[in-house]
C-alpha cells in the first residue's frame, strides 16, 4: 500500500516533536564516524549495521528522551536522513507497534 504524503497531518517536525522513527530502520555503518564497537553489528554479508534491540529500535537510541546516545559519533547514513524530509515523514506515517 502506497503512503500518500498530501493525506498526513500536518504536524511540523521538529527535535521537541521526532520520533526518532529513523531509528528503526537498518543503518548500514560506510564510514568511520566512531561509532562505538557496542553499537556495531555485522549482517549476514559481514556488513557493519547498527545494533538495534529486540524492541527493534537502535541500540544507541535513549528510550526516554527519544535523542541519541552517540550523536556526535552517529553514522553517516544517520547524520544524511534529514528531519522533515520526504523520507522522514514517510517513516513517521508508518505505525509503531509496542510487543509486550
Amino acid at each position: 500500500m502506497a503512503i500518500n504524503i498530501k493525506d498526513q497531518p500536518k504536524t511540523e517536525v521538529t527535535c521537541s516533536t521526532c520520533q526518532a522513527s529513523c531509528c528503526r530502520l537498518e543503518v548500514m555503518i560506510i564510514s568511520d564516524t566512531g561509532v562505538p564497537e557496542q553499537h556495531i553489528e555485522f549482517d549476514e554479508w559481514g556488513g557493519e549495521t547498527m545494533r538495534r534491540l529486540d524492541d527493534g529500535w537502535c541500540s544507541a537510541l535513549d528510550r526516554e528522551t527519544y535523542l541519541c546516545t552517540i550523536y556526535e559519533n552517529r553514522p553517516w547514513n544517520c547524520r544524511e536522513f534529514e528531519m522533515a524530509s520526504y523520507e522522514c515523514i514517510t517513516e513517521r506515517a508508518i505505525p509503531i507497534v509496542i510487543l509486550g
